[in-house]
């Protein structure tokens, strides 16, 4: 038996923020997008994969010593915009709804345009185009 990759899950202090803050990236969570008011939101991804965003709220009921992450993320979520302006112009857009500039847009060795925020929970974000 193979496991398949399903979803990538966040844990977000503000469950309605972060979902305001991914919609800037192209992510529809459906409306309502916590029909059922638990704390839990999911958007479509390419391939049928899901992000999952769960209030710290709702983790706490299921496991109450959880402890969010602190320092830098291990791990990003990395949107493929369609143009270099376009890397500069979302980058942009993302600061002003409350992410946190990581790494400024620049022109990057490996022949993209790249830049690097942290979202409102602290989760690292990335954005690229084909130079």
């Amino acid at each position: 038996m193979t496991a398949k990759l399903d979803a990538i899950g966040l844990v977000v202090a503000d469950l309605q923020a972060a979902i305001d803050f991914y919609q800037h990236l192209g992510l529809d969570f459906g409306d309502p997008p916590d029909p059922e008011g638990h704390g839990h939101a999911e958007a479509g991804l390419a391939g049928g994969m899901r992000l999952m965003l769960d209030s710290l709220t709702s983790v706490h009921e299921f496991d109450p010593a959880y402890e969010p992450a602190s320092g830098d993320p291990r791990a990003s979520l990395a949107f493929r915009c369609p143009s270099a302006s376009a890397v500069d112009e979302l980058y942009a857009t993302l600061l002003n709804a409350g992410a946190t500039s990581h790494k400024e847009p620049w022109d990057a060795f490996w022949g993209q345009r790249y830049a690097q925020v942290r979202d409102l929970d602290g989760n690292g974000v990335d954005l690229y185009a084909p130079i």
